[in-house]
């Protein structure tokens, strides 16, 4: 080792030896008054995440002198940053209307006021107003997939794939869930049919073939084990050419006929027909509600209604 690496080290060692405590730091004025305001654990990881940084650039030689106020706006700026939103307004530049990443549809200002209204006090969220006692938080959502689609009960939950595991988690745990090889997607965030219907505890048994199947197959895959039918939508893909695939309300009829209820992922799941609009090809909730699909499920948007009630 020369002599030039060793008075490095030595200087190295001289800053190191200059870093304030975490306490010291958190007993200046500046930083008492800051955890006055966003409270004490933020202040404090950010003061130690600076101190690490500083520790850092100490060791790699690119800082020559350790001042304390500079390190105070260091943990000031750092403990502002974690204590901001984490959502926050953004454009939409990617020409998709309804993005995903991007928050989907913006709320109309009428369910903003809303949710303003009851959500800054008590309010009937599961409580039965008509006869005086505890209700099910599930009836406000219910009366109105009502009035829009007809369904007679719904469920809400965070997104499509939780609803598809739920569903077979009900109906199928334990038992065989048949579903066409041609619709064992991947859904959004990486879901895949399969791994869904293995952790829901239903066995997935597999009809017909990738690009035709027909409503033999699955009568053909019916036995003993089989607990569920179910038709998925064809997610952003498609097959073309020689392609097969029953009608649901012949696969509502060969559940019935098993005595087996069929389920039905629509993926988006319009809550009304967008073909008069231009959008031919999006599935809406309603046919297969009115086909006999005893479980719809669909991850929608209801900020796309008409009517800001409904929104």
């Amino acid at each position: 080792m020369d002599r030039s690496e060793t008075d490095t080290e030595r200087a190295s060692a001289s800053l190191l030896r200059q870093i304030p405590a975490v306490d010291e730091l958190l007993g200046r004025a500046s930083l008492r008054a800051l955890e006055g305001r966003v409270g004490r654990r933020l202040v404090v990881d950010a003061t130690r995440k600076v101190l690490q940084g500083l520790r850092g650039r100490i060791s790699s030689g690119t800082l020559s002198g350790v001042s304390i106020e500079t390190l105070e706006k260091e943990i000031i700026a750092a403990t502002e940053a974690a204590a901001e939103f984490s959502l926050r307004p953004v454009v939409n530049a990617t020409g998709v209307i309804l993005h995903t990443n991007l928050g989907r549809a913006p709320l109309a200002q009428e369910a903003i006021d809303h949710l303003a209204e009851t959500a800054t006090r008590y309010s009937n969220l599961e409580y039965d107003l008509d006869r005086g006692e505890r209700g099910q938080r599930d009836t406000h959502t219910d009366r109105l997939f009502a009035q829009l689609l007809g369904a007679e009960q719904t469920l809400v939950v965070n997104n499509n794939a939780a609803a598809v595991f739920l569903a077979l988690n009900t109906l199928a745990e334990g038992g065989e869930v048949i579903v066409s090889r041609g619709e064992l997607i991947e859904i959004g965030g990486s879901f895949r049919i399969p791994d869904i219907c293995a952790k829901s505890g239903a066995q997935l048994r597999e009809a017909g073939t990738t690009n035709r199947t027909r409503i033999a197959d699955y009568a053909a895959a019916i036995n003993e084990r089989t607990r569920v039918l179910m038709r998925v939508h064809p997610s952003n893909f498609r097959i073309v050419g020689f392609t097969e695939r029953p009608a649901l309300e012949e696969l509502v009829e060969l559940g019935h006929k098993h005595r087996l209820p069929v389920l039905e992922d629509l993926g988006s799941g319009c809550l009304e027909d967008l073909a008069p609009r231009g959008i031919p090809d999006e599935p809406s909730v309603a046919p297969s509600l009115r086909a006999g699909a005893d479980v719809v499920r669909l991850q929608s948007d209801p900020r796309l209604a008409d009517d800001p009630y409904d929104a």
